[in-house]
């Protein structure tokens, strides 16, 4: 245990945040650089290293958490860092992005702040890039067998980086123009900066996985030449179809997808673009949809210089504390949150559905119509007489995805079986009905979380490692019936 009576002795301190008027006005991390270390030992302290550590459970990768806070209390970060890696293949990339639902199961948090797990965590893999911690882990031989991993997200990176270390000779397969899939193009600079994605990629490529950019497999490669050309496939294509909304006046002009909105500001920020061809820029901005991407959404639109930023959320605003009958700990609670990008300005407004747009005479919205609503009965009805209209000169559709893009032809070229959801159907072992193709991430699981499409990855891996040598050695944090406490 790291200090008996570290959780009596200390408060829970978190990063410092940038003065919102200086972030707004540029695309960096939000958070003082160098602020958190100081804090970071006494932080760990508070970790009780509990008989039963329900972090553990409420973690999808099995994060040995209370092993490298107690390294991270006597600040040997070259012993933490081996820890954290040991679960976890980037850190970094959940340090910044996870909701931490191991903080949601720390035993401390049922009566005081839990521990700042995510705070540490990211702590810990900084340090460690700084002090050269981080690096290749090159197999001592090669298997002779070839593995194409389709996607570049986290949960195609995990499984890649996964078999190459296996001895297995990997190409990842991207059909943007850059790897990282959403990490890259569908999260903020300011959340995240890219430079951490770099450098993880010069990493794997030094282990030996090879990156095809600029290739959508069903559409530029047919799925039946990839299958010929590999002993295996690990497919984590993410779940990309976009939740629409069919009103009226959805096809007026400024009504967007916030993923064709949110990847131009990214390119702007790889130098792609001088402005992106959709900019928040002097417009009343309405964002339709009040989860994390809807977030994304106002920090951009923020840093564009938009009039105004209006988020709305079809759902009740959530309880800002646990309902112990509802959501007891150490489930995971929907509370309300205040994002960073909540901080920088704008309106939410809650339990309100969109009637129809309304544009001008050139085809371009100005006006968003909406109504109030409310559950009866457990159905969501309309409130009569709550109508009302909001300037709308951009809109971005922030609802959430339905499944697998269909359009390319990658489903039905490799002849893969869908679940009762629409996501590719898989076994205990992530194959899917197809010899030798498996399937990691949101195409299997349905849209989540960063931190599950990392163990689905690497849970994948090991099913493919199993499937071209008999046996595997390969750790797999999860099966895909797994509804850990995060869920």
């Amino acid at each position: 245990m790291a200090d008996p009576k570290g959780f009596l002795n200390h408060g829970r301190e978190v990063a410092a945040s940038r003065p919102v008027e200086e972030r707004r006005k540029d695309w960096n991390e939000v958070y003082v650089p160098g602020s958190l270390l100081p804090i970071i030992s006494k932080q760990a302290s508070r970790c009780m290293d509990c008989g039963i550590p329900f972090c553990h459970n409420g973690c999808p990768l099995g994060n040995l958490i209370p092993e490298w806070n107690d390294y991270a209390y006597r600040e040997d970060w070259g012993a933490a860092s081996d820890r954290l890696h040991a679960t976890n293949n980037f850190p970094e990339f959940t340090g910044r992005l996870c909701p931490a639902p191991c903080e949601s199961a720390c035993v401390l948090g049922i009566n005081q702040p839990p521990v700042t797990i995510k705070n540490v965590e990211v702590s810990i893999i900084d340090k460690a890039w700084e002090t050269g911690d981080v690096a290749p882990q090159i197999p001592e031989r090669l298997s002779g067998k070839t593995v194409a991993v389709v996607g570049s997200g986290p949960a195609g990176l995990a499984a890649a980086q996964q078999l190459t270390r296996a001895g297995h000779t990997v190409a990842v397969y991207e059909r943007a123009d850059r790897i990282g899939g959403l990490l890259r193009y569908g999260i903020p600079e300011f959340k995240m900066e890219k430079r951490h994605i770099n450098r993880r990629i010069e990493q794997m490529r030094a282990e030996g996985t090879k990156f095809r950019t600029g290739v959508e497999i069903g559409r530029d490669m047919p799925a039946t030449a990839l299958r010929k050309r590999y002993d295996a496939v690990v497919l984590a294509v993410g779940a990309t179809t976009a939740r629409d909304l069919p009103v009226p006046g959805r096809e007026l002009k400024g009504i967007h997808q916030a993923m064709e909105y949110l990847p131009l500001a990214n390119k702007v920020q790889e130098g792609d673009y001088v402005s992106p061809p959709i900019t928040a820029e002097g417009k009343h901005v309405v964002v339709i949809g009040g989860g994390d991407t809807g977030a994304d959404c106002v920090g951009t639109a923020h840093r564009q210089g938009a009039a105004s930023v209006t988020q709305l959320e079809i759902m009740p605003r959530p309880n800002d504390e646990r309902d112990p009958v509802a959501q007891p700990w150490p489930t995971f609670p929907m509370l309300y949150k205040v994002t960073s990008a909540h901080e920088e300005g704008g309106e939410r407004i809650y339990s309100v559905s969109t009637t129809h747009f309304e544009g001008d005479e050139d085809g371009n919205v100005q006006w968003l119509h909406m109504t109030e609503v409310e559950f009866v009965d457990g159905k969501l009805t309309q409130k009569p007489g709550t109508e009302r209209k909001i300037p709308a000169q951009l809109v971005t559709l922030a609802m959430g995805f339905t499944g697998t893009d269909r359009d390319n032809g990658l489903v039905e070229q490799f002849g893969l079986e869908l679940d009762a959801r629409g996501n590719i159907a898989r076994d205990d072992d992530f194959q899917t009905n197809v010899p030798g193709v498996f399937v990691a991430g949101d195409a299997g699981r349905g849209q989540s979380l960063i931190v599950w499409a990392i163990a689905e990855g690497r849970s994948a891996a090991r099913g493919c490692d199993r499937y071209l040598t008999g046996a595997s050695a390969l750790p797999a944090p999860i099966r895909p019936t797994d509804r850990a406490l995060a869920v």
